[in-house]
Order: structure tokens, then C-alpha cells, then sequence
């Protein structure tokens, strides 16, 4: 069984800042994919960004991209997903997902194929 927690959530003005962070149980030699994912009230939960453990590459979604950056740290089960130029609309309950394998490109923007999920933390931005 793996663990997250997240934490970082908070209230910002549009055009803020604001850093989540989720660490994970596993060991950090082991093989990852970590994504956040985020639900608003009366949507869909939706992709928002995604990293692996052995890699450098980092995938988004379009709404975040170039505003949000995902990064981890070496050595240690933990990332971050650093949000700039906040819009209202990026208001939403931000989960961590965290599967055992390295996802291809096309599945780490899927729910369904992550095993573990944290609580998830609320990001709220007032305009």
C-alpha cells in the first residue's frame, strides 16, 4: 500500500503563486509515475500534470501549461507542482495519484490507470 500526502493548498489572489507537494511511501529507487489531477465542483476530474521517476520529462495540460511546473527531488519520493499566474479557474480539490509503473505518455493523463490516490487538497483562487 502506498501513501501520499499532499499538502500546499490554500487561498490565492489571480495572478498569485502557490506549491503543492505530495510525498509517497514507497522507497525511492523504485519505479513511478506520479500525476496531480484536479476536480472542481460540478466536473470532471481532469489530467493536470504528471512525472516519472526516471526520466525528465514532465507532461501537462494544455489549461496549465506554461503556468504550472511539476518537479521532483532527486533521492526522494516527493513532488511538487509549483502554480503561477493562478486564474479562478484553476480553483479546484487537487488530488496526487501515484502508480507503481512508469505510465506511457498517452495513459499517466488517465485516472483509471493510477492505483493510489491521496485525499486531496483545495486550491482556491479569488479573483
Amino acid at each position: 500500500q502506498v501513501r501520499l500526502e499532499e499538502s500546499g493548498g490554500g487561498l490565492a489572489q489571480a495572478g498569485g503563486s502557490l506549491r503543492l507537494s505530495c510525498a509517497a511511501s514507497e522507497h525511492s529507487n523504485k519505479r513511478y509515475t506520479l500525476g496531480w489531477f484536479r476536480q472542481a465542483p460540478g466536473k470532471e476530474r481532469e489530467f493536470v500534470a504528471a512525472i516519472r521517476c526516471c526520466t525528465t520529462s514532465t507532461y501537462y495540460a494544455e489549461s496549465v501549461k506554461g503556468r504550472f511546473t511539476i518537479s521532483k527531488e532527486f533521492g526522494q519520493n516527493t513532488v511538487y507542482l509549483q502554480m503561477n499566474s493562478l486564474k479562478p479557474d484553476d480553483t479546484a480539490l487537487y488530488y496526487c495519484a501515484y502508480d507503481k509503473s512508469t505510465l506511457i505518455s498517452n495513459n499517466l493523463r488517465v485516472g483509471g490507470y493510477y492505483a493510489y490516490w491521496g485525499q486531496g487538497t483545495q486550491v482556491t483562487v479569488s479573483s
